[in-house]
């Protein structure tokens, strides 16, 4: 088995969470969902992102993970939040179990944390930060529904929270932004449709811990190009 890394980048993220600073870089994901995306992933100089996303859903069956200079955020996405091929719970299950030991955080939709609650017991005997995750590809929930999925994240012992919902208007915009004020976990938030391209920078601004890019092609609507997004982010913070 291999040994558990220390990444700096992983406790930087939470810890700057918790202590609200705003004025660290922001944290970029590159997302790997395409044989041309990892093409692109291992070409990448060090520094250019902070993560990669496995997104074993969208690659080929039995693909293994490579080595990066990156930390590998693992991810085996549910049909009904985005996930490709149709998976079954089972096979879901063997997907995760198979590339666990290369995965240094693992995301996990909170629908999924029941049937994959070995799964997330095997991700944290091996110390490993456990990101509970939310997708709507409709609309964004009322005030009401994002705060119960913010507090089921913490109950569920959740590193990270990550929410990406459709942001079509401004008050969209206003309820993810009011989750910030008060959280008991830190926040991943990314806008998806009309609103996305801004909102994406305006969250990674207030202190979103992951931010999400494409490294191939965009997959959907107001999403960065990872190299793109690390590139503003880090002139906006560098005002």
């Amino acid at each position: 088995m291999r040994p558990v890394r220390t990444w700096g980048h992983i406790n930087i993220t939470i810890a700057t969470m918790r202590q609200k600073n705003k004025k660290s870089q922001p944290p970029v994901v590159g997302i790997v969902d395409s044989p041309a995306a990892l093409s692109a992933a291992v070409k990448l100089p060090a520094a250019a992102l902070d993560f990669l996303e496995w997104r074993a859903d969208c690659l080929p069956p039995g693909l293994p993970i490579p080595p990066s200079r990156f930390p590998w955020i693992l991810t085996v996405r549910h049909p009904l939040e985005g996930g490709k091929r149709k998976l079954s719970a089972p096979q879901r299950r063997e997907i995760f179990a198979t590339l666990l030991p290369e995965a240094d955080l693992v995301d996990i939709e909170l629908r999924s944390f029941v049937s994959l609650a070995g799964i997330i017991g095997a991700v944290r005997s091996r110390r490993i930060r456990v990101v509970a995750s939310y997708h709507d590809f409709k609309k964004t929930p009322g005030a009401k529904k994002l705060r119960d999925l913010v507090a089921r994240a913490h109950d569920e012992g959740a590193d990270i929270f990550k929410i990406a919902t459709r942001t079509e208007s401004p008050a969209d915009i206003g309820r993810l932004l009011d989750l910030f004020q008060s959280t008991p976990i830190p926040l991943a938030v990314m806008g998806m449709g009309a609103l996305g391209f801004g909102s994406r920078v305006l969250f990674a601004q207030c202190g979103s811990a992951l931010n999400y890019g494409w490294l191939h092609r965009p997959n959907v609507p107001g999403q960065w190009a990872a190299l793109e997004l690390k590139r503003v982010l880090a002139s906006n913070n560098a005002r």
